[in-house]
């Protein structure tokens, strides 16, 4: 094992060694290399005559550049997207979003959490939590209803194992938390580790739990970690922020996690690819709430964590977009930037309340149950006796409309795309659909 990695391990174990029993393999042989970019770093500060130690090539001081490139950003100069950024994120957007979570979710208030870690979008985030604290054969706590992408990164890169538990109950009317509760006590009374994924906004049903239901949640994570047993629980925020209705839990569960328990690992993944509608940027990121048997070593854990995550970043896309964190970055300091939000916050809004009073009409209840939905892009629909893929088909080519349907029974509709005027024609149009299907 790399010197490197041995000693951001005696530092880890020395803060807290179930975090370091947590970590993967690859996790714990993880690390960030001094090399080429710690002199690179040393020569940028000390440097003051001659440079020749970064990879980039450079004219009159500044970066080489094709003006065939440049002249479509305009405001910005090359100087600062063009170079390579940090492995960690550029410094200023990591500060910048750490000051916000504390805004976004005040209970965090006197917590100690990590300086965010830079990724390419969730899914790189995603990726990264697999590699750093998954080992093969680990067991997943997962609702039935779930990202796809999960198996993909989980199973098939990580060769984990998903265990599900309903997601709602039969009625369709709320989290179904007692067969999360029973589910995952179960998966660790067979273990020494279990890791969960909290995806809320959820997708694909676009729920988000109440106040009670976080408490709970957070209790049963908390109960079973004083039981003796490592939880990695990842809050995968994709959609944070997006909370439509007065009762919705308006924090991250990781809040109610963070610095909880030396065996309860929090962390937590977020960014600007749905919060500031930037999909393309590829900006996200990892940050971690844990606690250490003596608070002097919270700092060095959280940097041990920082490095590793770093690394593994390093080792695996460089660094995220230059481009896509100088520019938010900069919007987040723009005085518009904050009621520019609002402003779209409140268009989802509508949206989700169009469809709650659409769906109202009772003339749908012999086609369809409703999931519930408070939050988000998405809202779900159970199917009563047709095939989901055989409707989503059929609407297409008959009617040319565009749904996913997820399983035998679920269709999910993504009503962040849609105009309000297109909701009673949509639902119209799957009610059809159904009883075409029902007439063959």
């Amino acid at each position: 094992m790399n010197a490197i990695a041995k000693e951001l391990n005696a530092i880890v174990s020395q803060a807290n060694p179930h975090v370091f029993d947590m970590l993967s393999d690859m996790g714990k042989a993880l690390f960030f290399p001094k090399g080429i970019l710690s002199q690179s770093a040393e020569a940028k500060a000390r440097a003051h005559k001659i440079n020749a130690t970064i990879g980039i090539a450079k004219q009159g001081g500044h970066v080489l550049n094709l003006p065939a490139v440049t002249r479509y950003i305009s405001g910005i100069e090359p100087d600062e997207y063009l170079p390579y950024a940090p492995s960690f994120g550029l410094p200023g957007l990591r500060e910048q979003w750490k000051k916000d979570l504390y805004e976004k979710n005040p209970s965090l208030a006197g917590k100690e959490i990590s300086l965010p870690v830079v990724t390419s979008g969730i899914t790189h985030g995603v990726s990264v939590v697999s590699d750093m604290w998954v080992n093969p054969g680990d067991v997943i706590v997962l609702p039935d209803m779930m990202w796809g992408n999960y198996n993909m990164t989980f199973t098939v890169r990580n060769q984990a194992k998903i265990v599900h538990y309903k997601a709602f109950d039969e009625a369709l009317t709320q989290f179904n938390i007692d067969d999360f509760e029973s589910v995952i006590t179960a998966e660790a009374g067979r273990t020494d580790k279990i890791i969960t994924i909290l995806n809320f906004p959820h997708n694909p049903s676009g729920y988000s739990l109440s106040r009670q239901e976080a408490d709970r949640v957070a209790e049963i994570l908390l109960t079973i970690a004083q039981s003796g047993t490592h939880v990695v629980a990842v809050c995968d925020d994709a959609y944070f922020g997006l909370f439509f209705e007065e009762e919705t839990s308006k924090e991250s569960l990781f809040v109610k996690l963070a610095g909880k328990h030396e065996r309860l690992a929090a962390i937590k993944l977020d960014g600007a690819t749905k919060e500031d509608y930037v999909w393309g940027f590829r900006v996200g990121f990892i940050t971690y709430g844990m606690t250490a048997a003596d608070p002097a070593m919270m700092n060095h854990l959280n940097q041990s964590l920082e490095k590793k995550t770093a690394g593994c970043i390093r080792g695996n896309i460089s660094n995220a977009s230059h481009l896509g964190q100088t520019i938010l970055l900069k919007a987040m300091a723009d005085p518009e930037y904050h009621p520019q939000k609002q402003e779209k916050f409140n268009l989802l809004q509508q949206r989700a309340a169009r469809i709650k009073t659409v769906l109202k009409d009772p003339a749908y209840r012999s086609g369809f149950d409703v999931y519930p939905f408070n939050s988000g892009y998405f809202m779900c629909i159970r199917l009563k006796d047709v095939d989901a893929e055989q409707l989503r088909l059929h609407l297409l080519d008959k009617y040319g409309v565009g749904l996913i349907a997820i399983g035998d029974r679920n269709i999910r509709v993504a009503f962040s795309c849609l105009e309000e005027t297109d909701v009673k024609p949509l639902f119209d149009i799957v009610m059809q659909g159904i009883s075409d299907l029902r007439a063959v």
